[in-house]
């Protein structure tokens, strides 16, 4: 899952929200640095990606791409999912996607203070390529992919992949909302044990 499905697998806290989204920057037990529901969000940020990562639906989607893709197979499909989740957005909230977007954003400005270095330098981009609101459409997604291939200095063509993501489109969707209602039921067992 990519930064969509984890802000809005943190429900309505923002102090979660803001750990989810950062997690990937911050190493092994260095969350105990910051506040109780900052940290609550770090954790369920690995929480969720250890439960895709093994799960059987998301590895059937994963596959495949790996072949062509190996590693970087994970990073797309990641964010195929949030494309599948922006697409649908109104099955699963009743807040416009655009709305949600620019809430977070400000949740994010409004809190600068609190981000790690990597966070507070990606920050532009996100907000001003509005990557949020831009996974809905096979434009967005493909743009997204152009910028992981810079972000990863072109290891992979991943904006490749769009030709297997239009080949498969319907399995991946179909796999992708099975997949979800699980999560989303794993993400309110944790946050209720956090």
């Amino acid at each position: 899952m990519n930064f969509l499905a984890h802000i809005y697998l943190s429900g309505n806290n923002d102090l979660l929200k803001i750990g989810n989204f950062m997690a990937d920057s911050i190493r092994g037990h260095s969350y105990d640095n910051y506040p109780t529901e900052i940290r609550k969000g770090i954790l369920l940020h690995r929480a969720i990606d250890s439960f895709t990562d093994m799960h059987p639906i998301y590895r059937q989607s994963k596959h495949r791409l790996h072949d062509k893709y190996g590693h970087y197979s994970g990073v797309i499909m990641d964010i195929l999912y949030d494309h599948f989740l922006a697409k649908n957005w109104k099955t699963y909230s009743d807040e416009k996607l655009e709305v949600y977007a620019e809430r977070f954003y400000k949740l994010l400005t409004d809190n600068i203070e609190l981000l790690t270095d990597k966070a507070k330098g990606m920050l532009p981009y996100m907000i001003g390529r509005n990557w949020l609101v831009s996974y809905a459409s096979m434009e967005g997604l493909e743009m997204i992919m152009f910028q992981m291939d810079h972000r990863t200095k072109n290891r992979v063509a991943m904006h490749e992949s769009i030709v297997e993501l239009k080949q498969y489109y319907i399995e991946f969707e179909q796999e992708f909302t099975l997949f979800f209602e699980e999560l989303r039921q794993h993400c309110r067992e944790k946050l209720a044990e956090l």
